[in-house]
């Protein structure tokens, strides 16, 4: 058996290619230093400055819409030949893919012969919307396989995602696409070239592949370090579905800065008390359950991405032999069955994973198994047991997008706009709400996940450098990295649910400097 020596060992030797700190969407954001402060004693401050680094973001890719016109250009010509789009990536990136096939079918649900023309899907297949399967990442040949299991074919177009420009599994699927298709696949990140060709050999290969064509959509540093759920996979998102929305040629409501305009006069201050209420409900014992008919794949989205960033219980699965309720989870009041539920969330029937290899934990009766029907209320009601289970709806009731927990009520007119633009809205709504509730339960230091799993490669490299930071900052400057790895394996071993393996990693080295 592998001691935890044995198994950093084995991580170092692959080190070098996951050690990604010198990746500005790694590194940590000046203006949030101070924001699991303001997340507990000033949240009007705190919301504001996470408000404007989304409208930055907003404004970062209205500066990018000459390459995105060409993208756009290519995904046109790929649908007038009869030809399909395909959308892909990993994790968020991942998920926001599947976002943007919901999107275009919500688009084009009085065109049924439009429908199958766009796919999204992601690594781990469409489980990995609602359970994160980080171990799949780093496996270049996953997504290879994938992009054949979804019938891409040589004249189809590929759309891949990835937020730091590195993930082997999205690398795969693109370099694949390269080769089988006549059309050159796009290839969408938010590091620079020259840092990612400086330090990253699989991304070097990408961008001087001349069979592929790329696009940085560059916003600097997340606010919460690493955390790319935040504003690379909102740049990323509203670039790659604005391509495809407007390459029908119909851009009513479409204009981006029409959209900028309308998130710097909505006044987003209304959350503070969906914050403290969320986050006071989760201190007593108590669980949420989100309601929703119109945005389940955002809300599913956030709620999901909160898991693997903070160490919380996944989704409960009914096929699970003991349930162990997650804090959140989601309901869609509509559905009668889980089938109905999940092609509500997608607007079509899920593509499992049926491989050997993932079959138990992305194969269709895994998938089922996450029931987010009518009847989940009382499956988790008796999960909770005397626990309260508290409702927080999320809906469009005629012109507004209406949010109601406990006494908590407010609506937002969103008649004008774009389908695209009404669900961004509602991520950076839940991003920025669940970014302060996991601050109350401090999840965050500063602006640091010290929460976050090492579950594949690249999480272990961000939680020795979250390690370090802590360290530095207590001016301990003689652990090397290799120290901080082998104390990291050493008390994974006897980590328990409710422990902070950053934390824990860092006091242990405090205590014996």
């Amino acid at each position: 058996m592998s001691t935890s020596r044995d198994k950093a060992q084995q991580f170092l030797k692959v080190a070098g290619d996951f050690q990604l700190g010198v990746l500005p969407t790694e590194q940590r954001h000046p203006k949030t230093y101070d924001l699991a402060r303001q997340s507990r004693e000033d949240i009007p401050t705190a919301i504001e400055i996470l408000k404007s680094l989304d409208i930055d973001t907003v404004r970062a890719v209205i500066d990018k819409m000459p390459e995105l016109k060409k993208m756009r250009d290519d995904i046109s010509q790929t649908l007038k030949d009869g030809n399909k789009v395909f959308f892909y990536g990993c994790g968020a990136t991942g998920r926001l893919s599947l976002s943007i096939e919901f999107i275009w079918r919500v688009l084009h649900q009085d065109a049924p012969e439009m429908l199958d023309r766009v796919y999204g899907f992601m690594t781990g297949g469409d489980v990995a919307l609602v359970y994160a399967m980080e171990s799949f990442e780093d496996h270049p040949e996953y997504g290879a396989r994938h992009l054949h299991d979804m019938g891409f074919q040589k004249d189809d177009l590929l759309i891949s995602c990835t937020e730091g420009g590195e993930t082997p599994s999205v690398i795969g699927a693109t370099e694949e696409a390269a080769k089988v298709s006549s059309r050159r696949p796009w290839y969408l990140y938010s590091n620079p070239d020259q840092i990612l060709r400086d330090n990253v050999e699989r991304s070097r290969r990408i961008l001087d592949n001349p069979d592929i064509q790329k696009i940085c959509l560059f916003v600097g540093p997340m606010a919460i370090s690493g955390s790319t759920r935040l504003q690379s996979t909102t740049a990323l998102q509203m670039g790659a579905a604005w391509a495809l929305c407007n390459a029908t040629g119909e851009d009513d409501g479409l204009d981006p800065s029409d959209f900028l305009e309308f998130l710097e006069e909505t006044d987003f201050a209304f959350l503070e008390p969906f914050v403290i209420a969320e986050a006071d409900a989760y201190q007593n014992g108590d669980y949420l359950l989100y309601d929703t008919n119109d945005y389940g794949i955002t809300i599913l989205t956030d709620t999901t991405e909160r898991s693997p960033t903070f160490s919380l219980q996944v989704f409960e699965n009914q096929t699970d032999k003991e349930i162990k309720p997650a804090m959140a989870y989601i309901r869609i009041p509509d559905a009668n069955t889980p089938e109905e539920a999940w092609n509500s969330i997608l607007l079509r029937q899920p593509f499992p994973l049926e491989w050997d290899v993932a079959k138990g934990m992305a194969g269709t009766k895994r998938l089922m198994g996450f029931d987010f029907s009518k009847n989940a209320r009382a499956q988790r009601q008796s999960a909770i047991g005397d626990a309260t289970l508290h409702i927080f709806s999320i809906l469009r009731q005629g012109n507004d997008m209406v949010f109601d927990l406990g006494p908590h009520n407010h609506r937002i007119d969103v008649s004008n706009l774009h389908p695209l633009y009404e669900q961004l809205l509602v991520k950076l709504l839940l991003n920025i709400h669940s970014a302060l509730v996991m601050g109350r339960l401090k999840r965050i230091e500063s602006n640091i996940m010290t929460w976050v799993k090492p579950s594949n490669n690249k999480l272990i490299d961000r939680v020795i450098r979250y390690v370090e930071a802590l360290l530095h900052h207590d001016e301990i400057f003689d652990y090397s990295y290799e120290d901080i790895c082998f104390q990291l394996f050493k008390e994974i071993e006897t980590l328990k649910p409710d422990e902070a393996v950053v934390l824990k990693t860092w006091k242990s080295l405090k205590e014996k400097h």
